[in-house]
């Protein structure tokens, strides 16, 4: 038996025989050509462009937009005839005087090595849509038609792949696809989004999977710890069987609190919400029984499109979440770009604590224009549904007053032009800098709530980069200093009376549930599929009982001596039943 260990992409576990998929065979040749044959190539490439889009318009027709909720298909189509490919492959072919082929490839491997060089990890994780693009030309160019696919599987397996593109996932026939197991890949990919949606248990990043993987292996894939197990001896392999039954039934048994409320056993009830990147994510949100939107991260719009995206772009994005959402809460947090999401025709400058600089709020106040505009399109998206606006990295009283300033003149701006928007839209601020949580008596008075983002407000106050490998081992989430101040900020939106949110990660942790309901915590916001288990813990506590729990967790000197703890109230009392349904 062998184990690789990766990345948990998608949970669940399956077992099955090993079926390989390599796409990456195609051979590109590369020839010389003369002058007046340089207008003949660039015919052939605007031909193979055009089958191209037509092969993925027929894709989309069949899978429906059930089949397509990253809305990657659209993506593909706008980089198929992106101009500014075209134009430079045109450029390059004239200059070098070599084949199309081998010229598009050439083009494209300079625009992935450029993309790889950013700090932004959604930006490098887009390189797989431009080859998966690219190859897609290129098999048209070469062969005259479309590559081969995942869809004619006629028996159930399990994937084994280097990395799979998001066309190839979208319509392969995922009734016979149990598992997969990729050597490259991210938890925010395209792909792992869609195996999320198709709950199809996936491990990521392996590195090594398709060498030592042969067909018709037994595999054993575990998306919930990021572990492929191959050729499991008899006893292993029957302890997994064992294991993925008591994953279903469980569940099977969260998957009934959909339609319930996250209400303690002594009838308090909690907000439970969920966090969304982009606006398809919205039916995810809803068939996992939340409330609303607690974090609906603008950025990814904006590095999906560029700074420049105008007003109308964000209205129509902004109006697609609330309507889809049927009225229900959705709150939308302006910018946040810097730090390790760039957009490289702005941060042309390199910043050597890129984390504690232009970022966030700060690049608002200080490109008013682009916040301008997008305080605009959010004002104006306010009367299709229940929105609720928060500003990113406020670190004191005078940035909120200046922001709140900026949320003003829109608003004038708005009414002297005639146009509508909410007469009432609460307003709220994160917590995620140490100083905001120090001063969050005076913050609270000028806001309508508060979410606080535990991930940067680790990070700041233990001072730990939580992407340096090195020290991530210092990145302590349940460390006794961030949850003292937890506890001050929650202690003092209550004293203001306003309502405390949390969006960060540790929001979706179930252990930290107890601590956070004891704490006075009033809504948890989270990915969509640890809604269930987080509201499991939610309906099995009274708050008397889980401030009991955490007066007791707060004694406690070192974070792993809570974890232990909480760990021992979680698995004992709430992991295998679920009383109060």
């Amino acid at each position: 038996m062998k184990e690789f260990r990766g990345i948990p992409a998608s949970p669940g576990i399956a077992i099955g025989r090993a079926f390989l998929y390599n796409d990456d065979d195609l051979t590109i040749p590369e020839y010389p050509i003369h002058h007046h044959e340089v207008s003949l190539e660039m015919s052939r490439y605007r031909t193979a462009v055009g089958r191209a889009v037509v092969e993925l318009e027929q894709i989309k027709f069949r899978t429906g937009p059930t089949g397509d909720p990253d809305g990657f298909l659209d993506t593909h189509l706008m980089m198929l005839q992106d101009p500014e490919i075209e134009a430079k492959v045109d450029v390059k072919i004239a200059k070098v005087l070599k084949n199309v082929e081998w010229v598009l490839q050439e083009v494209v491997d300079e625009l992935i090595s450029k993309l790889s060089t950013v700090q932004d990890a959604y930006l490098k994780e887009r390189t797989i849509d431009i080859r998966d693009v690219s190859r897609r030309i290129l098999s048209h160019l070469l062969q005259g038609g479309g590559r081969g696919t995942l869809a004619d599987l006629k028996e159930e397996v399990i994937v084994v792949t280097p990395s799979l593109l998001p066309s190839d996932a979208v319509i392969m026939n995922k009734k016979m696809v149990l598992g997969l197991a990729m050597d490259q890949g991210a938890k925010t990919t395209h792909t792992a989004i869609l195996a999320r949606s198709f709950e199809i248990p996936t491990v990521m990043g392996t590195g090594r999977v398709t060498r030592e993987v042969r067909l018709g292996d037994l595999l054993v894939v575990d998306g919930n710890e990021g572990v492929v197990l191959l050729n499991p001896a008899p006893a292993v392999l029957e302890a997994y069987r064992s294991k993925q039954i008591r994953y279903r039934e469980q569940e099977s048994r969260l998957r009934a609190l959909n339609s319930l409320a996250a209400e303690t056993l002594d009838g308090r009830r909690i907000g439970l919400n969920a966090n969304i990147e982009i606006p398809e994510e919205v039916g995810s949100v809803l068939a996992h029984g939340a409330e609303g939107i607690g974090l609906y991260r603008s950025e990814f719009l904006f590095i999906e499109h560029g700074v420049g995206v105008s007003e109308e772009v964000q209205y129509e994005a902004y109006r697609s979440v609330l309507e889809g959402m049927g009225g229900r809460s959705v709150t939308i947090r302006t910018l946040d770009l810097g730090g390790d999401k760039l957009v490289p025709s702005l941060f042309t400058v390199r910043e050597a604590n890129p984390l504690l600089g232009w970022r966030a709020i700060r690049f608002c106040l200080t490109h008013k224009d682009i916040f301008h505009t997008q305080l605009r399109a959010l004002l104006r998206a306010s009367v299709h549904g229940s929105l609720k606006i928060m500003f990113p990295m406020i670190s004191g009283v005078a940035e909120l007053e200046e922001t709140l300033a900026c949320l003003e003149t829109a608003k004038q701006e708005l009414e002297t032009e005639g146009i509508a928007f909410a007469p009432k839209i609460p307003v709220g601020t994160m917590i995620e800098v140490p100083s905001a949580a120090l001063v969050s008596d005076h913050l609270a008075r000028m806001v309508d709530f508060f979410s606080i983002g535990t991930n940067d407000l680790t990070q700041y106050t233990l001072a730990v980069d939580r992407g340096n490998e090195r020290i991530s081992d210092l990145y302590e989430t349940f460390h006794p200093g961030v949850l003292r101040l937890i506890q001050l900020v929650i202690k003092n939106a209550h004293d203001a009376g306003i309502p405390v949110a949390m969006c960060g990660e540790m929001a979706g942790d179930p252990r930290a549930a107890i601590v956070l309901l004891g704490l006075g915590l009033d809504e948890f916001s989270m990915n969509a599929v640890g809604l269930p288990k987080v509201k499991q813990i939610i309906r099995n506590l009274s708050v008397e009982e889980a401030r009991s729990i955490t007066a007791s967790v707060l004694t406690l000197k070192r974070s792993r001596e809570i974890e232990t703890a909480l760990e021992a109230h979680t698995q004992g009392r709430f992991s295998q039943s679920e009383s109060h349904v």
